[in-house]
């Protein structure tokens, strides 16, 4: 499985709940402890060249780790080299390493398709992270979830990475109509590897 346009957006978080269960795990049970290879540690120093920048990536859990990596696998071949966009590839999703469990990640895609109005009052609240700290541990991950692009363009912004990738960043989970921007034609393309992984 490995697009989420091809199979139901609940079909798929449960995969993606099972994928990140095992990689959490020991490796005397099937778990791969999240490691990276030196090739993954090179991909990432080779696009995240300040201590800052890689700080950001390896602040995430490594299923959120794998998938940036995959984000960005999955647009180089097609031709995508750009540095912004390599870099909000990587970080795209740094927002969520506030504190996101996978099975609120779970929940939210359910939230999502059976009872959005519930999921809108859950993630309600604004996006400044000393704000989202004082919230009830079990409303929390909704509101990371609502604002994890704000966040994590704020973080990508404070660690100098480019312009661009901020503002991708920011802009990730947009929807839009046309790509008749230098800025959307990226973002579409970020939109497109990310659904694909």
């Amino acid at each position: 499985m490995t697009s989420s346009k091809t199979t139901h957006p609940v079909l798929y978080r449960i995969y993606q709940f099972f994928v990140a269960l095992k990689a959490g795990l020991p490796p005397w049970v099937g778990g791969k402890r999240g490691d990276l290879t030196a090739a993954d540690e090179a991909l990432v120093t080779s696009i995240l060249t300040t201590a800052s920048q890689q700080h950001l990536f390896y602040r995430m859990p490594p299923n959120d780790r794998r998938h940036a990596l995959a984000v960005v696998r999955t647009l180089q071949p097609s031709g995508y080299r750009q540095p912004a966009l390599m870099q909000a590839a990587l970080l795209h999703d740094v927002g969520k390493s506030l504190g996101q469990p996978i099975l609120h990640r779970v929940l939210i895609v359910l939230l999502e398709a059976f009872w959005p109005g519930a999921l809108s009052w859950l993630s309600g609240v604004g996006g400044d992270p000393a704000v989202i700290e004082k919230i009830p541990w079990w409303r929390r991950p909704f509101v990371i979830h609502a604002q994890h692009a704000k966040i994590g363009a704020t973080w990508a912004e404070a660690a100098a990475c480019e312009p661009m990738a901020v503002c991708l960043i920011a802009r990730h989970e947009d929807i839009f109509a046309a790509e008749s921007t230098e800025e959307e034609k990226l973002l579409a393309a970020l939109q497109w590897a990310d659904d694909l992984n």
